[in-house]
């Protein structure tokens, strides 16, 4: 019989597979129900707790007053644990600024600032050395400050709730900001770590810092540190700088009518000094005595006497100290004191500036007078000079017309745009690209998408060469050059331009728009006449900087600029500098600019006009100075027509013919002297009692050099004596001084008094 049936055939395998089958249906009906009592005793099992909880949880029911007591408690709960959360992530905005271990440091500097030949010219900073203890300022000025900033100043926690609301009720009623909600701790959180932008953000910040400052000081120590602290106008920072520059006294001497004025200066310095406004600041000590009574702190019989006897400054109107010069350079010295080691505790520092006092005068003046005599014609009531020399080194600096009735520095912070003096950064880039400036380009209508540049006067002269467009300062030239520059692309054209400017100095934003060429885009003062010195420089950038020399408050040798300071670079190449000074030249001599025109003195330079005449430019330079010059309004309003070539280059070239008197003449790259000779008006005009004397004669360059190699000779003499024994060092100490020898021979001949050296 065959072993190989089939299953469907009778004999077959089949009654084999049904017991198998069965097996897996019995397993599947067993694990189905598995899952179904499992399901069963779980839902058992938590009706059974649940009804166990609900059992337990019944003996803390509560019913009626207790129920609302509890729903409020855990409302508050809940709403407490969100508000942590918020506060916390509010809070490390402001943690941030604290970050840093040296945070009590950040504004402690003790400057004092020299000219370039060694005379004091002013002092910044403040010391935290505890100079003057609080328990010797006057008690009637610490009770003026404490009852006009903060009379509960002792008793809140840093942030005054009730002060606070009770300034919102007052200034809502009054329709105005009348009183301030700010303790003195939220002030002096301020000054110490965040600026004055009027933000939700830093009043936040502000807050959150005041109870850090609670947290880690005493209440006197935030006392003093503000007292210390605050900026006190005049350039003064704490009262007993204020008290020496509105008084002439230290803080212990001042009286209760001067403590008022010195109190009400907090709010505002700038309004309230003495100096600037003495009306308004003996109405606002008024306000200060009138608190000292209502927190009854005095009687009005006590300040009867301060009443009748107002404070009287001392008259500061002599006083010519170069301030907008001093605040750019205490900024400067901020920044360098950051890259000194950090083993370096000293916060008392002798620097020694580029400036020149009777450039910087002269600067002044001039400013002044040109603006009383035509600014009400030309509608324009401000301006800002900076004067430098080529090597970057600052001489003068003008900031505005009156640092008592504005400290804000036009030359430093103020972003105007520099209109056609932005042109010669277009200019430079299209030579840097194959073009030369007897290259033939066309002044015709150009449109970039829908915006149409025209030029000054209207109408368009045609073919002409470079040279001669930038001496007439034509704009359709200028936005064809950036389309010529970016081999027919408008855009990567403006993008060459850009690079350009940056190469040379220019560090302020500088959007991409069509009208870039032109001068459309905002820059400063300081920074704009620092890449014009690239021109004469031969194609060389330097940086614009104040700070020759920074010694300790012993006499020690910390920085010198150039040991220390950044080196110059190339950023043109010599033959587009070279062509560049010869076309502003032209502009000079027989362009935009002919008012700006220095006799006997080759000079090139570039005019800036904005529109609706907001902003009027000079930049020019010599082979000594680079100077800039800009006229306008602080709101910006228009003038009446005035162009770079009018107000800008009469200013630009009475200041320059003053600092060309009696140096030697450096000659500007490929432009021959011109044959006009210096007249005697020059200095004549400057013998009037009306403007300051001649410049007075100084040593030669040379002269200068000599002595100050002399001086880091005994410098190091110096130093090797406090390293050698006695006996050794003395020996030494011949030695190095017997150096200097030959170089006083050399003096003899070298230090002649003849002229103002460069």
């Amino acid at each position: 019989m065959s072993d190989n049936l089939s299953p469907d055939q009778p004999g077959g395998r089949q009654p084999e597979r049904r017991p198998r089958r069965r097996r897996l249906r019995w397993l599947f009906l067993g694990l189905d129900a598995w899952v179904d009592s499992s399901l069963f005793r779980s839902g058992a099992g938590l009706r059974e707790s649940y009804e166990r909880f609900s059992t337990f949880m019944d003996r803390f029911h509560v019913a009626g007053w207790r129920r609302a007591l509890t729903e409020l408690a855990s409302e508050v709960a809940t709403l407490g644990t969100v508000g942590a959360v918020l506060m916390l992530a509010l809070a490390s905005s402001a943690m941030r600024e604290t970050s840093d271990n040296d945070w009590l440091k950040k504004s402690d500097l003790a400057v004092t600032f020299l000219d370039r030949y060694g005379n004091e010219i002013g002092t910044r900073g403040i010391r935290h050395n505890d100079s003057i203890p609080l328990d010797q300022f006057p008690d009637h000025l610490i009770k003026a400050v404490l009852a006009t900033e903060d009379r509960r100043f002792y008793e809140h926690f840093g942030v005054d709730i009730s002060g606070t609301l009770r300034a919102l009720v007052t200034n809502a009623r009054a329709g105005g900001v009348v009183q301030g909600g700010s303790t003195i701790t939220q002030q002096l959180a301020k000054n110490l770590f965040l600026s004055n932008e009027r933000t939700i953000e830093r009043k936040i910040n502000e807050a959150f810092l005041s109870l850090w400052l609670e947290a880690r000081l005493t209440k006197n120590e935030i006392l003093k540190l503000y007292l210390d602290r605050a900026y006190m106008g005049g350039g003064a920072f704490g009262v007993d700088a204020a008290a020496h520059y509105y008084f002439n006294k230290s803080v212990r001497d001042v009286n209760l009518a001067e403590a008022a004025m010195l109190a009400g200066l907090f709010k505002a310095p700038s309004k309230y000094s003495p100096s600037a406004n003495l009306p308004a600041a003996r109405a606002r000590a008024n306000v200060v005595l009138d608190n000292l009574v209502d927190t009854g702190f005095m009687t009005e019989g006590q300040v009867f006497g301060a009443r009748r006897n107002p404070a009287t400054p001392v008259d500061r109107r002599d006083d010519r100290a170069p301030n907008y010069y001093l605040d750019w350079a205490f900024e400067q010295m901020k920044k360098l004191v950051a890259t000194f080691p950090k083993s370096m505790n000293e916060r008392v520092f002798v620097v020694r500036t580029a400036l020149d006092m009777n450039l910087q005068r002269e600067a002044e003046t001039e400013v002044e007078n040109e603006l009383r005599q035509f600014g009400p014609s030309y509608h324009a009531s401000q301006s800002a000079v900076v004067l430098m020399e080529t090597d970057g080194a600052v001489r003068a600096m003008v900031g505005g017309r009156d640092y008592g009735a504005s400290q804000f520095n036009r030359a430093t912070d103020s972003m105007r745009q520099p209109g056609s003096s932005f042109k010669p950064y277009v200019y430079a880039t299209a030579l840097e690209h194959g073009l030369t400036p007897n290259s033939i380009v066309v002044d015709a209508p150009i449109c970039l998408g829908n915006w149409c540049p025209h030029n000054y006067g209207g109408g368009y002269r045609g073919a002409m060469t470079l040279i001669m467009a930038l001496t007439h300062s034509i704009n359709t030239v200028a936005v064809r050059l950036s389309v010529t520059v970016g081999d027919g692309n408008a855009k990567l054209g403006r993008a060459r331009i850009i690079k350009t400017a940056r190469d040379m100095g220019i560090t302020t934003p500088l959007p991409d728009t069509p009208s870039l060429p032109i001068g459309a885009d905002a820059v400063t003062l300081l920074e704009h006449v620092g890449a014009y010195a690239t021109f004469p420089n031969l194609g060389m950038v330097v940086k614009p900087h104040a700070i020759l020399e920074v010694r300790t408050g012993s006499g020690d040798l910390v920085w010198r600029y150039d040991r220390d300071g950044p080196k110059p670079h190339r950023a043109l190449p010599v033959h587009v500098a070279s062509d560049m000074i010869k076309m502003m030249n032209s502009v000079v001599e027989n362009g935009t600019a002919r008012r700006a025109r220095l006799d006997g003195i080759a000079a090139s330079g570039k005019t800036g006009t904005t529109n609706a005449y907001r902003d009027a430019w000079f930049m020019g330079y010599t082979g000594n100075y680079v100077c800039g010059v800009w006229v306008g309004n602080d709101d910006y309003s228009p003038t009446n027509r005035m162009t770079g070539g009018s107000l800008p280059a009469m200013i630009w070239h009475n200041i320059m013919t003053y600092a060309h008197q009696g140096i030697e003449l450096k000659p500007l790259p490929g432009i021959p002297a011109p044959t006009r000779k210096l007249p005697e008006m020059a200095e004549s005009r400057h013998r009037s009692s009306e403007g300051p004397p001649p410049r007075p004669a100084m040593l030669t360059k040379r002269g200068a050099e000599v002595l100050i190699t002399i001086e880091r000779l005994m410098d190091e003499a110096q130093h090797n004596l406090a390293k050698n024994a006695p006996a050794s060092g003395q020996r030494q100490r011949g030695a190095s001084l017997g150096d200097t020898n030959p170089l006083m021979s050399e003096l003899e001949g070298a230090a002649t008094i003849h002229g103002a050296g460069n």
